[in-house]
């Protein structure tokens, strides 16, 4: 009997919901993974695994597995209140991980298709010096430095079994249903609230679609050329916060009204406040290369920014 099945984890997470989506769309056989019963309920072939660390069992999961898309973690968070938060990003963003990755090569999985993070690289680029996929690693936070790891014990379970492994690094991904702080973003400009933000425009920051994340997951799963290699993965249209908030006004069709505040006494306000890592993502720049994605799988972007943000406009947050 052919393994044709890919596995997916996080099945219900903001992520995986689009991947399952696009691969029951494209008719791909897929085995989604939920931690409860409920979330599983009505899911053709769902697998329920409560827990996601050093122990849990997926040897009813793997069965007749060809690809796994590994697209479950413990997410960055913003408030973290755990007393060590490595110590909980290692245990289930490595050891997790590990687990599950030396399970299915056991198993006789052919690929491992790995959900990182931009993070990975570090937290920030100058206008002009994109990350690029084949970087050294500068993790600074804990969740950064929990997907550095992951990565890293993955390449040796990969080396010494020989099962494929492809690493994706996405950077802020957005669509229908994002959180954090860029639905607060879009809150406030569907609002018309005034943001001091006017004078962000040589700042550049790289985004990723949800619709153009899910493609290129779905082209890892298959493409031959994927085979032990990480992607970076945007928009491939870089913005600065001013042009992205004017950006979001237009395709929710409300007035962009941003004051020209000087970024130098942005910058002086964060600092007095302890908002330091919030002033870093308005005002800084984080940019990746994506060259290498079109050289060797022949991939673009299939959807506009603007298509994209008009979508959110018209299924919501």
């Amino acid at each position: 009997m052919n393994k044709d099945k890919l596995l997916l984890t996080g099945a219900s997470g903001f992520i995986g919901q689009a991947v399952l989506q696009q691969f029951s769309q494209r008719g791909m056989s897929v085995r989604p993974v939920y931690r409860s019963v409920s979330q599983a309920s009505g899911v053709a072939g769902a697998e329920v695994v409560p827990s996601l660390d050093g122990d849990t069992d997926w040897s009813a999961a793997l069965k007749m597995v060809d690809v796994v898309v590994h697209a479950a973690a413990r997410a960055h968070i913003m408030r973290d209140e755990a007393l060590d938060p490595l110590i909980e990003y290692r245990r289930v963003n490595v050891q997790g991980t590990f687990n599950l990755a030396q399970q299915a090569a056991a198993a006789g999985v052919r690929r491992f298709v790995f959900i990182s993070s931009i993070k990975v690289n570090g937290e920030g680029t100058l206008p002009g010096q994109p990350f690029k996929a084949d970087d050294v690693p500068a993790p600074v936070d804990a969740y950064g430095i929990s997907k550095a790891e992951a990565e890293a014990g993955l390449w040796q379970i990969a080396q010494a079994t020989g099962m494929e492994l492809v690493i994706i690094r996405p950077v802020l991904v957005y669509g229908p249903g994002v959180k954090g702080n860029l639905a607060s973003m879009l809150r406030w400009v569907q609002r018309a609230v005034p943001l001091p933000l006017g004078a962000v425009t040589t700042n550049r920051r790289s985004l990723v679609a949800l619709d153009n994340l899910v493609d290129l997951i779905v082209l890892c799963t298959q493409h031959p050329q994927a085979a032990n290699q990480v992607f970076l993965v945007s928009d491939g249209s870089d913005v600065s916060t001013t042009e992205l908030l004017c950006r979001m006004a237009a395709a929710v069709q409300r007035p962009a009204r941003l004051w020209p505040v000087p970024v130098g006494l942005l910058h002086l306000g964060a600092r007095l406040l302890g908002k330091q890592a919030v002033a870093q993502r308005l005002l800084g720049s984080l940019q990746v290369d994506i060259v290498k994605n079109h050289q060797l799988l022949g991939w673009q972007p299939p959807v506009t920014m603007q298509a994209a943000l008009q979508k959110i406009k018209e299924t919501g947050l």
